[in-house]
């Protein structure tokens, strides 16, 4: 297996380098902005490129399905190739994506070419930074710089509100075309990172993991990202053909999963006979590896829930600006950025299993001030202020040890490697919430109308036939009466109609964010698994470890 070591190495632990950090911080902030920017063009889109919110689904599903497909195979590339390579070839991808996504025509190309680039681009440059850090930074200061990385989702904060001050003065486009002058001098930065000597030794990619994972990943995360737009079961108006009468998306999932099955069994063969692959045993078969990996999974799962509920709701139904929702977003990020670079500073002993549980607590209390602060009128309570800052020291609080938790069971090789992992778990976590809670919320709101007009005697049963056959996401007033506008039917009805849909919408809201919930406790579950807590545990772990593993586990 490649080794990779920075010219100070060891030597120089005690040392904290801060340029390199700044220039991972800034490669990690601008993918989190690339998401901000598309939380805050909701409306630009809609206007401009006649998007709807399937497309606004789709459009963020895209990026997550290419980075949480490739992103393990970015991981393993950069073992191979270096990371420093691994990283500039990210940035300059992510840059071609967003200047796509300045000058797309429609929504398809915004979603297929822009969106697809950009999720590749950060399929090699986020990994690059997680596998970075094992190599320029040890002990404490390892510890300090994962924390850092966290951070950087606070500071990404920043970024939506002058991306929405941008797009305000100059429309999507010109926000677009600053994102991309972004990358290129993250790329430009990226020179200064400090000079890392790769081994000589030839390392063979593993391009059947490779292919498996990426085909299955995509189908899994496509499927279910398509249910709201396909159908359950019984195919709705939007799907493009049907499998024996019924919709593909679930088939689309189960061949998916059928896949990462059948590659999961074949890691193991590629391992033992070639030293390396995509996805080492060693991930699967430590419980808190996976207790990492679902702590990362679920900080995302929140980058989910505001990009399909928190930012469309509040801008097509409560009416928040582009600026607004970007002024908002600094409630989650300040309290994320300084828990996340506090807590490994001044609670140095703290024990990571703790850590993670009281994210997860504060999580999950977050959310349920949130939807609380739902009003039937279209209106939010003053308390969801306080929810929006409760889910930044969630988030805070986590980063700060999630990336750690994983790195103490792994020796160097391994954490290195892990980067591309743990990046692919965000993006798998971010598309399940985009996907899972998408289908909650225009599934709940369909359903709720439809019964609301079955039950309403103000409403005509020629009316309530008819509005059953309509397709309704979530949706200002004004858009769904133009929705409707086909349907013959009186003023006082067209009044009923869209009071009904206000509540449909809100009570969808609610369910969607009691599914968070409940999604958020039983990832607290897996905390149990965490054992290794600090740097001593972890010597007696490897070793015990190394002493009981076979002779071919592992093989450098």
């Amino acid at each position: 297996m490649a080794k990779e070591k920075t010219a100070a190495g060891t030597e120089d632990a005690g040392k904290f380098l801060v340029v390199p950090i700044i220039v991972l911080i800034m490669a990690q902030m601008g993918t989190s902005g690339d998401n901000g920017a598309l939380s805050v063009a909701n409306t630009e889109l809609v206007n401009v490129l006649g998007a709807t919110t399937p497309d606004i689904q789709l459009a963020n599903m895209v990026y997550s399905l290419m980075a949480g497909a490739l992103m393990i195979a970015g991981g393993l590339v950069g073992t191979i190739i270096g990371w420093k390579k691994n990283f500039r070839m990210g940035a300059l991808l992510c840059a071609a994506g967003e200047v796509v996504a300045a000058l797309s025509p429609n929504m398809t190309v915004f979603i297929w070419g822009a969106r697809t680039l950009t999720g590749l681009g950060a399929s090699f440059m986020i990994p690059s930074v997680l596998g970075l850090i094992p190599l320029i930074y040890k002990g404490k200061n390892r510890v300090q710089a994962f924390g850092c990385i966290g951070a950087a989702s606070g500071l990404s904060a920043l970024l939506p509100l002058l991306l929405g001050v941008i797009m305000a003065f100059g429309g999507f486009r010109v926000v677009y075309f600053v994102l991309a002058a972004y990358f290129l001098v993250v790329f430009a930065m990226s020179l200064k990172l400090p000079k890392i000597v790769q081994s000589s030794e030839h390392l063979k990619f593993d391009g059947v993991g490779t292919g498996l994972a990426a085909l299955g990943l995509f189908l899994f995360l496509f499927g279910i990202s398509r249910v709201s737009a396909w159908g359950l079961l019984e195919p709705l108006a939007d799907c493009p053909f049907t499998i024996f009468g019924i919709s593909p998306a679930i088939p689309m999932a189960i061949v998916g999963v059928i896949v990462l099955v059948v590659m999961i069994k074949l890691e193991r063969g590629i391992e033992e006979r070639n030293g390396v692959a995509l996805l080492p045993q060693v991930f699967l078969k430590t419980p808190q590896v996976l207790a990492g990996l679902t702590a990362s999974a679920v900080t995302f799962f929140f980058m989910g829930i505001q990009s399909i509920l928190l930012s469309p709701y509040m801008q097509l139904v409560v009416g928040w600006s582009s600026i607004t929702m970007g002024a908002m977003s600094l409630l989650v990020g300040v309290p994320t950025f300084l828990f996340a670079i506090l807590i490994p500073k001044f609670l140095p002993k703290a024990t990571p299993r703790r850590v993670l549980q009281v994210g997860y607590l504060v999580m999950a209390g977050s959310l349920i001030v949130i939807l609380t602060s739902l009003n039937d009128d279209g209106t939010v309570a003053p308390a969801i202020f306080a929810g929006f800052v409760l889910c930044g020291v969630a988030i805070g609080i986590m980063s700060s040890h999630q990336n750690n938790v994983v790195a103490l069971v792994l020796d160097e090789r391994d954490a290195s490697q892990s980067g591309g992992i743990q990046t692919t778990m965000r993006n798998v976590g971010q598309a399940i919430g985009v996907a899972a809670l998408g289908s909650v919320l225009l599934f709940g709101i369909t359903s709720n109308i439809n019964k609301a007009v079955l039950s309403d005697a103000n409403v005509s049963e020629s009316v309530a036939t008819a509005i059953s056959k309509k397709s309704i996401t979530l949706m200002s007033d004004a858009s769904f009466e133009q929705t409707i506008s086909d349907i013959p039917m009186t003023d006082a009805e067209k009044e009923e109609l869209v009071t009904i849909n206000a509540k449909a919408r809100v009570d969808a809201t609610k369910t969607a964010f009691v599914v968070s919930v409940v999604v958020v406790l039983l990832a607290l579950i897996t905390t149990r698994w965490i054992k290794v807590q600090n740097k001593e545990e972890k010597e007696r772990y490897l070793a015990e470890r190394a002493a009981s593993a076979p002779s071919t586990e592992n093989a450098a």
